[in-house]
């Protein structure tokens, strides 16, 4: 007689020993997950910081200097301006070419006078196209983001490009203040006659302001400037050219950071360019912060040197040494491999 076996299932308590044993797998596996997506984050912010190093040799090598940071946040690039102290634009306009973006810095080219309505649009359209490489995947998606601020050269644009990568600006903090003949303010000159008047000349009231910064100023670009290589006298594996920005994350989507407001494609303001004058700092909530360096990775923040060469330093960094790479020239050069 053959003995007939019932299927048993599980009991309650089996169901739940398992449900236990799945969560504890769970949570073991989830922090090395995160920690493998977060690496990856990583090397990809630092491949976006290597990608504008170069777009930077790039322009140093075609133009001999490096790119210089424009007017300041009232301004975005002008394509038939140039890249000396002529043109408004900053930094990450000036490399555009360098970085497969020609067409998008030409926008604009041979439309009128810089206030030509056809230019202004043309401008615009230039602050609203996202580039690929601008934002740190850590912090935030590529796409564009709020700004409160009007433009002289282009049309008003609520949303626009914007990026998490700044210029070394030196270890003194500077701003594209202008004379007070025609008003002491970040935003740039009015118009254009008033730092160039007639073509090709530099009027009283553009010297004036481009020597006042450029007495001060230690970093690699700034407004007006024309850096060159020989310029960094510190040596270039010694001295940072770019950075990761910091910005509080309360603002990461708000433009209401006065760091983060502007468009990554207008001219120099703390958006653009960051100082080595106080030390760096992971993204903190409540802490706006808007002229340092830092990032939105745990490990350290990551920076571009003068060579080329990408390397990420810790937010503990000693203050002197922070500062001494940031300044291209005060016979103090660190070798940033020993830190």
């Amino acid at each position: 007689m053959k003995r007939r076996w019932k299927n048993r299932g599980f009991t309650l308590v089996e169901l739940l020993v398992v449900i236990t044993i799945i969560g504890i797998l769970i949570a073991l596996l989830l922090p090395a997950v995160q920690a493998a997506r977060e690496a990856a984050r990583t090397v990809q912010c630092s491949n976006n910081l290597k990608q504008l190093a170069l777009a930077c040799l790039g322009h140093e090598n075609l133009t001999h200097r490096f790119p210089t940071d424009g007017w300041g946040y009232g301004w975005t690039g002008d394509a038939d301006r140039g890249t000396d102290w002529r043109q408004p634009g900053g930094w990450i306009y000036n490399v555009l070419p360098f970085a497969d973006q020609q067409e998008l810095h030409d926008l604009g080219m041979g439309m009128g006078l810089w206030n030509d309505p056809s230019r202004k649009a043309a401008n615009a359209l230039r602050l609203v196209t996202v580039i690929n490489g601008l934002q740190c995947p850590t912090r935030r998606p590529a796409v564009v983001y709020p700004t409160w601020l009007s433009f002289a050269n282009a049309n008003a644009a609520p949303l626009v490009v914007k990026s998490d990568y700044t210029i070394n600006g030196g270890d003194y903090y500077t701003q594209p203040y202008w004379s007070p003949s025609y008003g002491d303010s970040a935003t740039g000159p009015a118009d254009p006659t008033q730092i160039e008047n007639p073509p090709g000349q530099m009027t009283a009231n553009g010297r004036g302001t481009f020597v006042a910064i450029a007495s001060v100023a230690t970093g690699i670009s700034y407004t007006g400037s024309m850096i060159t290589m020989a310029d960094v006298t510190d040596g270039t594996s010694n001295t940072y050219m770019l950075g990761e920005k910091y910005l509080c994350p309360d603002y990461y989507y708000n433009g209401l950071d006065l760091g983060d407001n502007e468009s990554g494609m207008v001219g120099d303001n703390e958006d653009l360019a960051r100082w080595t004058a106080s030390g760096p700092a992971i993204d903190t909530p409540g802490a706006a912060w808007r002229a340092i360096f830092g990032s939105a990775h745990i490990a350290g923040f990551q920076m571009a040197f003068c060579d080329g060469a990408v390397q990420k330093m810790n937010y503990t960094i000693d203050l002197t040494v922070h500062k001494n790479m940031g300044n291209r020239k005060d016979g103090v050069p660190v070798d940033p491999q020993k830190l």
